[in-house]
């Protein structure tokens, strides 16, 4: 059925329904899914969509200004978001390189008033490099170029507000730092999102406490939703998988219980991404979570496909070629060993297998290998993203090349040339 971005933004914003079995007689109700994860390619209208979105459920007011209704029940990611930050590059010195952040609420609260710069800086170091570092600027005074502070129209001294601007360096080994940078933008949308990601740690935790009264403010009481809009641009792989376990882990904490509670709608144009969020969320509470496919026709119209029974991208042929390109060149990490699993996990519940470890390949005592299972226990459950991405040890890469190529035989499934 072909359906314009407003039809869309009514139907994710409408739920699916669900019987209430809590009254005598069987209800049936609309129910919004805590999480709806919306795969679309580059071009379809995800970011309209957000806006789209947002305007429906809280549109502005005549006068085509923001209300407070609508910055307090949708707070979301997308490429506008990114515009409130740009590059002041220094033309004349060519010294003080520094990303400028345009006066808002959503900045300084998370900034000035709740103080996440410093959990911002970490979770942008941890997705690009922990050697480049931001350092945001305090209060200061503008002064002209004899070195004079200027004086304003009121008289009073001009000066730029703390924490709208950033400089970046790159630490070095005598514990000081490089002249300030420009960053890649791959590395700027990273950063941006590093705020927004410190900006939900604070919802949810807030949102977590049950009792409005018992909250340290009500200034999320009216959130209903966050919509993310691809998050991952110009990330790698590694990165990237770093990312979307994290996304879902914070996801998973927050409290939803019958239709109650904050809801996520989360888009996306990168299979991997999509893919590693299906497989964290496929095990929500049964209508907490629904993926879709949003569909661009040649007539310019649109459609939202229900993927819940439906697999895209094969995932298993995927995580079964990138576990082989591991192997091959010898870039091996911890969460190849979370694919490994994955694979056999959900293989051995397709052949009728009770365990995975079944399929494993056997030890001398003609059993499954404990020593393989065992390998594979201890490197796919790190929790922590430091844990995620270390190395593996030498002995571990034996282990895991070794699988891999076990792997055709332990669940026969052989990929067929093209």
């Amino acid at each position: 059925m072909s359906q314009t971005l407003t039809d869309i933004a009514r139907e994710i914003s409408a739920g699916i329904t669900v019987k209430n079995k809590k009254t005598t007689e069987v209800e049936v109700v609309q129910q919004v899914p805590k999480v709806q994860l919306i795969y679309a390619f580059n071009g379809t209208g995800k970011t309209r969509l957000s806006r789209e979105f947002k305007e429906l459920i809280a549109p502005k007011n005549p006068e085509g200004e923001e209300t407070e209704d609508t910055r307090s029940k949708v707070l979301y990611y997308n490429a506008f978001t990114e515009d409130l930050f740009y590059w002041d590059n220094d033309l004349d010195g060519d010294v003080e390189r520094k990303l400028v952040i345009q006066p808002n609420n959503y900045t300084q609260w998370v900034l000035q008033e709740q103080g996440q710069d410093r959990n911002a800086i970490t979770h942008f170091q941890r997705y690009t490099n922990d050697k480049l570092t931001p350092q945001f600027n305090e209060e200061y005074a503008v002064k002209d170029e004899k070195g004079k502070e200027v004086i304003g129209k009121d008289g009073k001294i001009v000066t730029v507000p703390a924490f709208s601007e950033v400089t970046f360096s790159y630490e070095r080994g005598n514990e000081g730092l490089s002249e300030h940078i420009k960053i890649s933008k791959g590395e700027e949308s990273c950063f941006v999102w590093s705020i927004f990601y410190s900006l939900i740690e604070e919802v949810i935790d807030v949102l977590n406490v049950p009792e409005p009264d018992g909250r340290e403010t009500d200034r999320y009481d009216k959130l209903e939703y966050i919509f993310i809009d691809d998050p991952v641009s110009s990330l790698d792989e590694n990165h990237l998988i770093e990312l979307a376990v994290d996304v879902a882990e914070l996801i998973k904490s927050s409290e939803y219980t019958n239709g109650q509670g904050l809801k996520f709608v989360i888009t996306t144009h990168n299979p991997l991404f999509y893919n590693i969020l299906c497989n964290e969320f496929n095990g929500s509470k049964k209508n907490q979570f629904q993926k879709y496919r949003l569909v661009k026709h040649e007539d310019g119209t649109l459609s939202l496909e229900n993927q819940a029974n439906d697999s895209p991208f094969s995932y298993h042929l995927f995580l079964k070629s990138e576990l082989e390109k591991a192997r091959d060149t010898g870039d091996i990490r911890k969460y190849h060993f979370n694919f490994l699993r994955n694979i056999l996990e959900k293989t051995s519940t397709f052949v009728g297998s009770n365990r995975w470890e079944e399929l494993l390949p056997e030890g001398d005592s003609g059993r499954a290998n404990p020593y393989l299972k065992r390998i594979l226990n201890l490197s796919s459950h790190s929790k922590h993203s430091g844990e995620e991405v270390a190395e593996p040890d030498e002995e571990d890469k034996r282990v895991f090349k070794f699988l891999v190529q076990k792997l055709d035989q332990m669940y026969r499934l052989k990929m067929r040339s093209q």
